[in-house]
């Protein structure tokens, strides 16, 4: 009799051994990225909610610049900043009064645990020592990393995301209350801008300038350009050209004439 309380004992703790090995598995691939919902899914749901229309920023990825805060995590294993020196990164700007003094934007998570991209363009991590994100975009950092970590962990599942803004930045000088450069960390128009530097000054034209430079700026040769927009705000606001109220690019200068 009590052989069979003691087998019957035993395997009671090896069903529950097994069925908790089942559920903690379970957990485990609900935490991870490998689910069956694919990109082309994912665009279409979100299309049959919001449809087709395209959203400032929605269609050009944040790419990494100098200055910027990265998590870098690896599912199971944590963290894999190098340093902390992200905290109290002051960021703060340069001869302009209108400014803002602290660092850009956060979007979320503990700063102090963030990855900083250095002036070299590289960050620091563990295992792997500098390595240079400048210019990626999150997907590529995040391809990236994955490769360099397959030669420490075993099919790593590595995690790049944006912890703080702040290389993406435009300039207000002119007749305007607060000159300064500001971070461009969420889409912003021109009027938006002009009501983030305090307005125009009672010597103000209205008439404002958008001095833009970068990639999307070519020459007839190809070669790296820069464009001057117009916009009149009081045409703005008699509801004329309103096509001209653009959203600022990083880099923009908007003089206030």
């Amino acid at each position: 009799m009590f052989r069979k309380q003691y087998l019957l004992a035993i395997w009671v703790l090896i069903v529950m051994f097994v069925v908790t090995g089942a559920v903690q598995e379970v957990f485990a691939a609900g935490d991870s990225s490998d689910g069956s919902a694919t990109e082309t899914m994912k665009k279409q749901l979100r299309s049959d909610i919001v449809g087709t229309k395209v959203f400032p920023g929605e269609d050009q990825e944040y790419v990494i610049g100098h200055g910027d805060v990265l998590s870098v995590v690896i599912y199971g294993e944590g963290n894999m900043a190098a340093t902390s020196s992200a905290a109290g990164i002051g960021m703060e700007m340069e001869g302009l009064p209108g400014g803002e003094p602290t660092g850009g934007r956060q979007a979320g998570g503990n700063i102090a645990e963030g990855a900083v991209v250095r002036t070299d363009g590289r960050v620091s991590l563990l295992h792997i020592g500098d390595v240079n994100v400048l210019g990626m975009t999150m997907t590529q950092a995040t391809d990236y990393l994955t490769k360099l970590y397959a030669t420490v962990y075993s099919n790593p599942m590595v995690t790049v995301s944006l912890m703080q803004s702040n290389s993406r930045r435009y300039t207000v000088m002119g007749e305007i209350r607060t000159p300064g450069v500001f971070n461009l960390d969420y889409p912003v128009t021109v009027v938006q801008a002009i009501a983030r530097s305090g307005g125009f000054t009672e010597w103000a034209k209205h008439s404002i300038t958008v001095a833009r430079v970068g990639d999307d700026v070519k020459t007839s040769r190809g070669e790296e350009g820069k464009t001057n927009l117009k916009f009149d705000y009081d045409d703005l606001v008699k509801g004329k050209n309103l096509e001209q109220n653009i959203y600022l690019q990083s880099g923009d200068i908007v003089i206030v004439h």
